[in-house]
């Protein structure tokens, strides 16, 4: 695995790196030992899929609020999404700054995303795929938003959302989200 920080203070994309034959490909897409030697922690408790019907569904931007923020690491295993992450943890040197990557079943990328983030994405096919591991469990009193066009973040979206629900579309602006 090639393990890449990016903008946000923690976050990092994950490069698998196959090993191919005439059977296809082998690739580890996560270790806990690589991902502690790159300053990553993801022990992990729980593991999601979302399976997105329509290019155009916009999901988040989502997080889960202290004492149980929840890292997790986000792939896309069939078609292909462009992924987003805020950071909202008060305090931070990247404080509402967003990174955002293609994940897809071509280039089997992975993004990290560090506790205290708010994570979503916008789906780039039909039939999409995603893939989470998640470091800790889902908290439903724990459970934050903040509006995926908020202007406190600026986040620059390749298209605009065909399918969202009414929830993520009614999150309020930033600073009223806690």
């Amino acid at each position: 695995m090639k393990i890449t920080p990016q903008g946000i203070a923690g976050a990092a994309l994950v490069e698998i790196e196959p090993h191919t034959d005439e059977r296809g490909y082998f690739a580890r897409s996560f270790c806990t030992h690589e991902f502690r030697d790159a300053g990553l922690a993801l022990d992990v408790v729980q593991a999601n899929l979302s399976q997105n019907a329509r290019k155009g569904t916009l999901r988040g931007m989502h997080y889960q609020a202290e004492p149980k923020p929840d890292p997790k690491l986000v792939s896309c295993i069939q078609g292909a999404i462009f992924d987003v992450i805020v950071d909202v943890r008060p305090g931070s040197n990247t404080y509402c700054q967003w990174v955002g990557h293609e994940l897809a079943a071509d280039n089997r990328n992975a993004l990290f995303v560090p506790p205290g983030c708010a994570h979503g994405f916008i789906t780039l096919t039909d039939d999409a795929v995603v893939h989470y591991l998640m470091g800790e469990a889902f908290v439903p009193d724990l459970a934050r938003g903040v509006r995926w066009d908020d202007p406190a973040f600026g986040i620059d979206w390749p298209m605009a959302p065909v399918v969202i629900s009414e929830r993520d579309a009614q999150y309020p602006d930033f600073g009223g989200s806690e």
